[in-house]
């Protein structure tokens, strides 16, 4: 047995691919994005917002990224445009990594309606999400429950009401 050691060979792990998303459901364009398409192709936005944590209190944090609306909008969701009670039947629901789940109305994102600037954020607090994954942010919430990390897809769709 000789005293010379064979050369090691130092693995190394693949780099982590950027997190994505699907955009589906009643859509003209469905897609997959990732953070840096939001940074890409959306204006941003920036939001300061404080909501309440239920396990970790008030939090505090500056998000920026596009609008949902802009983003969902040029994926051209199968209604009518120009008529607000066929946009007012739509929903989305936005679901993330973690299996948490959120349903929104497109009447409270859309400009003629509520016009809330909720956003798919693409930094958080000046770090990029770009390996975390965009997160879904409701400026006007007081809680962090519709607040979606990660997020895996979001469906838009229309809302089938039963005859009562």
């Amino acid at each position: 047995m000789s005293g010379i050691s064979a050369p090691s060979r130092s693995v190394r792990a693949a780099p982590l691919a950027p997190k994505s998303f699907v955009l589906k459901g009643e859509l003209i364009r469905p897609i997959a994005l990732t953070v840096a398409d939001l940074r890409a192709r959306w204006g941003q936005h920036r939001a300061d917002v404080v909501f309440d944590c239920a396990k970790n209190g008030p939090q505090h944090h500056t998000f920026e990224g596009p609008l949902l609306r802009d983003v969902v909008g040029d994926a051209r969701p199968a209604f009518d445009p120009v008529r607000r009670k066929d946009r007012s039947r739509f929903l989305l629901a936005v679901t993330g990594g973690d299996g948490h789940r959120t349903v929104l109305s497109w009447a409270e994102i859309d400009a003629d309606f509520a016009d809330s600037p909720i956003l798919l954020a693409t930094a958080l607090d000046g770090r990029g999400l770009d390996m975390a994954g965009s997160q879904l942010v409701v400026p006007s919430d007081r809680c962090g429950a519709r607040y979606i990390s990660a997020i895996t897809s979001v469906w838009v769709g229309s809302c089938a009401f039963a005859d009562l």
